[in-house]
């Protein structure tokens, strides 16, 4: 197994981690500073990973699968978390996976058909922006300053999210005409 397909992995290996000290109540003093390291290091491992297996050919049909899973799992075990300490609204995180389901239905049925759909910039931007913003809702510094910040990166996450669905979809439209 490469490095790439090794950082893939210990990013879903670190969810569990993430959930006990974001959510366990005897660890609410510190539990969110290791949690938000936590997830920050996970979140970084998403950036590397992807880097290195293209600088050095080391792209696998593994991380090819596993990669975008990993991500999904990391947001949103976030997110569901977020909505569990009240910090992030459910319809939110409902829209938010909803698009990360149709995206990946979408991927499913152009790998049937035998094409590869690459990643957008909308999609870069929006998980750029999930990440942040699920960064700044645990830390939950309580500035007024800081909580601005929450609010506008959770409705530009939101807002990312849409249009890049709007985007996947009408550049791949195609790929539902195109059955075998």
């Amino acid at each position: 197994m490469n490095l790439p397909n090794k950082l893939t992995i210990c990013r879903i290996l670190l969810i569990p981690f993430f959930v006990v000290f974001l959510l366990l109540p005897e660890l609410t003093e510190y539990g969110k500073y290791i949690a938000a390291a936590i997830f920050i290091i996970a979140s970084l491992t998403d950036f590397a990973d992807g880097k290195i297996a293209r600088k050095y050919n080391l792209v696998t049909n593994f991380g090819k699968f596993m990669d975008p899973l990993a991500d999904k799992l990391l947001v949103c075990a976030a997110m569901i978390c977020l909505v569990e300490t009240g910090q992030l609204d459910g319809w939110i995180v409902i829209i938010i996976m909803s698009r990360e389901f149709i995206i990946s239905g979408f991927r499913l049925v152009a790998s049937d058909n035998g094409v590869v759909i690459a990643a957008s910039y909308w999609g870069k931007f929006k998980t750029t922006f999930q990440i942040l913003m699920i960064i700044v809702l645990i830390l939950d510094i309580d500035s007024v300053y800081f909580r601005a910040a929450g609010v506008i990166l959770t409705y530009t996450a939101l807002l990312l999210t849409l249009i890049s669905l709007i985007d996947y979809i009408f550049k791949n439209k195609q790929v539902l005409k195109e059955q075998k």
